[in-house]
């Protein structure tokens, strides 16, 4: 099937930079649309969950619209499921930014934040703001992932405080360090891919990122 007939629903839930999401969707074929309906996101071909902003606020949000229930079942059916920023954070279990919050809790682990002076007593910027290399985390290359094509130590651009640490190491097929922790940057686990780097805002090189996922709707 074309991409152009492949239908991606971006979650509306009011925490997301979804123009930017849908315009790098539509730069690689495909035929997003930004909802909240349950209707519309359940016959949709891939989902995406974007994110910025705190961990509780999004999860008290994405409840009142009903639709942690409904992400759970869309992974379960097997579909491929893209999570960027706060959406790779929301899959986790619990949060710990501002209290300890509840997550989807479709991965297991935890969300930490970034400490403000590390364990070399270095003073680090919170949050991290600006570009930022991704480093893999696997044996073997990033081919049949939607890194494929991507320079291990490429540069990613990244705006967040807190990071996943996904309790599952196989998990995890990027890294990036800042100050002295090194974290989950990208993930892949079964149909679900995210990222903790924003791609639509990391050049030609996120676009690429984008258009790998869109391949695999058609798989």
């Amino acid at each position: 099937m074309s991409a152009k007939f492949l239908q991606v629903a971006i979650i509306d839930y009011g925490m997301g930079n979804l123009f930017s999401v849908k315009q790098a969707c539509e730069c690689v074929g495909l035929n997003p649309v930004i909802t909240a309906d349950k209707s519309v996101i359940e016959s949709s071909n891939g989902l995406i969950l974007p994110g910025v902003g705190a961990f509780g606020d999004a999860m008290d949000s994405l409840r009142k619209l009903g639709l942690v229930s409904l992400i759970r079942d869309f992974v379960a059916s097997g579909r491929p499921f893209f999570g960027i920023c706060l959406g790779l954070q929301l899959l986790m279990e619990e949060s710990e930014e501002f209290g300890m919050h509840k997550g989807i809790g479709i991965i297991k682990g935890r969300v930490k934040r970034f400490p403000e002076i590390d364990a070399l007593g270095k003073r680090n910027k919170v949050p991290q703001v600006g570009w930022n290399r991704i480093i893999k985390n696997l044996k073997g290359d990033w081919v049949n992932t939607p890194l494929s094509g991507t320079k291990d130590g490429e540069f990613m651009y990244f705006v967040h405080s807190f990071y996943a640490q996904p309790e599952e190491s196989d998990s995890v097929i990027a890294k990036t360090k800042y100050g002295n922790t090194e974290y989950c940057s990208c993930l892949l686990q079964k149909n679900i891919f995210a990222v903790q780097f924003h791609p639509e805002k990391s050049s030609l090189e996120g676009i690429k990122i984008y258009q790998n996922w869109a391949d695999r709707l058609n798989n």
